[in-house]
C-alpha cells in the first residue's frame, strides 16, 4: 500500500474505478462564462467513461462541449473518519451520433432532475488519482 505525504492511501486507476462504479452522485467541474462552475450529477460509468445525462440546452450541455472538464466523486463516513475520494480531469464531449446516443440510452442512467435529460456528456478521463482515509 502507498501512501501520500498526508497519510492517505494512494489508489491505483483500476481501484478507483471500482470505487466510482459503486457511487450514483459525483460532482462535475466546468467553465462557465470564463469562471469555474462545480454541478452535482448522477452518472455511470461505461468503461472508462463518465456518462450523464443533462438537458439539451443546459450550462453544462454548452459549456461541456469538447472541453476539459474535472470530475470528483466520494464516499465519507464522518463518525467512523474514513472514506474515500476520486479526481478525474479529461475532455468532456456532447454526443451527437444517433447510434452511441441510442446504445447510451440503454444504460441504466435516468435523470434526477426535472426535464428529461436529453442530452448525453460522455468524459474520457486523461488523468485519474485516489486517495482513502482509513480511520
Amino acid at each position: 500500500m502507498t501512501l501520500d505525504s498526508a497519510g492517505l492511501q494512494v489508489l491505483s486507476r483500476e481501484e478507483c474505478l471500482a470505487l466510482l462504479a459503486s457511487v450514483p452522485v459525483g460532482r462535475i467541474v466546468f467553465t462557465d462564462r470564463a469562471l469555474p462552475a462545480v454541478q452535482p450529477v448522477n452518472f455511470v460509468l461505461d468503461g472508462d467513461y463518465v456518462v450523464i445525462r443533462t438537458t439539451a440546452g443546459s450550462r453544462l450541455a454548452s459549456a461541456a462541449r469538447n472541453a476539459v472538464v474535472a470530475f470528483e466523486a466520494d464516499e465519507f463516513d464522518a463518525h467512523m473518519r474514513k472514506g474515500w475520494s476520486v479526481t478525474m480531469v479529461g475532455h468532456a464531449r456532447a454526443v451527437q451520433d444517433l447510434a452511441e446516443i441510442e446504445r447510451l440510452a440503454l444504460l441504466p442512467l435516468i435523470p434526477w432532475a426535472p426535464g428529461g435529460g436529453q442530452q448525453f456528456i460522455v468524459m474520457y478521463p486523461q488523468q485519474i488519482s485516489g486517495r482513502r482515509l482509513h480511520g
